[in-house]
């Protein structure tokens, strides 16, 4: 059985969703969210779980039979960043020895894209040297001590880590107004009727539709053998505002939206040691996934 911490979460749940896809028996923690999705509902055992609480944690062994580990759990920071930093490495301290004690096969843990900034290359790819830079966000900051403690934390144990460098993921369940991605409240304004603001047509970068980063995940968590520790994933292509207008344009009737000219360089991962490995590629482009999408939205609020 594979544990996916924070699995009722939009990447949580579509990682549940693709292990579920390829034939594994799966638990999720719940926390804060309890609603389970159509899409996983009586397909996932759920365990409602405080991963900051060590007994808890390593209470689940009791009543499952744990293999791997997924660790996609994370809280999001208040006023005070130390109780966030508190909170989320306890969180993974936790999760990883419960990968010690339990013996498990693999322990893949949420990183981000975030890491890179301050490179200039483009497209990212693992092989770079990441950047001391002051971080933008304390997300970016803890996610960056993620990499150190998992792999030191599992150094010397039977237990494989795959530090996950995630980029810009959208898609079902995530919050509409999300601050995280400017793609979401520009296509909710849309959907909601409403002409959203111009932007530069070639502004965007990094992206990647929810089910497209859930079967990334679910393959590096099942891969036989894997060649390297850590992965970036995503959808390995930039996708610009003109890519995003143009796909809404394609199914919302009469709508024409406005652009500014204007291209920028933003960054993009790379994906080749992840297809590689996996044999991952996308299954959305912009267009299919705005698509699903709009349809998703038609009968869910998020």
């Amino acid at each position: 059985m594979i544990l996916v911490t924070g699995g009722l979460g939009m990447i949580g749940a579509h990682t549940a969703r693709a292990l579920v896809d390829l034939g594994h028996e799966v638990v999720v923690t719940a926390h804060r969210r309890a609603g389970v999705p159509s899409f996983l509902a009586g397909k996932v055992a759920v365990e409602p779980l405080d991963v900051t609480d060590r007994d808890a944690f390593l209470a689940l062994a009791d009543r499952h039979d744990i293999g791997d580990i997924v660790h996609l759990a994370g809280s999001i920071p208040g006023e005070n960043p130390v109780d966030y930093f508190r909170a989320d490495t306890t969180g993974l301290l936790n999760a990883l020895d419960a990968a010690r004690t339990w013996g498990v096969r693999r322990f893949v843990v949420a990183g981000s894209l975030g890491v890179y900034l301050g490179r200039t290359e483009i497209p990212w790819h693992e092989e770079l040297a990441l950047p001391a830079a002051e971080s933008p966000h304390p997300i970016i900051a803890f996610k960056k001590a993620v990499e150190p403690l998992t792999l030191d934390g599992l150094r010397g144990t039977g237990v494989q880590p795959v530090v996950l460098r995630i980029g810009s993921v959208w898609g079902p369940l995530m919050d509409p107004e999300s601050p995280f991605n400017p793609m979401m409240p520009y296509l909710n304004a849309v959907l909601r009727g409403e002409r959203p603001a111009p932007r530069y047509a070639g502004d965007g970068g990094d992206s990647c539709y929810a089910p497209d980063a859930g079967r990334a995940i679910a393959l590096l968590t099942t891969a036989p053998a894997l060649r390297h520790r850590i992965y970036n994933v995503s959808s390995g292509r930039r996708t610009t505002n003109r890519d995003l207008a143009a796909a809404l344009e394609a199914i919302v009737p009469g709508l024409r939206l406005e652009l500014r000219p204007g291209a920028g360089g933003d960054p993009y991962l790379d994906i080749t040691r992840l297809t590689a490995d996996t044999g991952f590629t996308p299954a959305f482009d912009i267009a299919a996934a705005v698509a699903d999408y709009v349809a998703w939205r038609a009968a869910n609020p998020r």
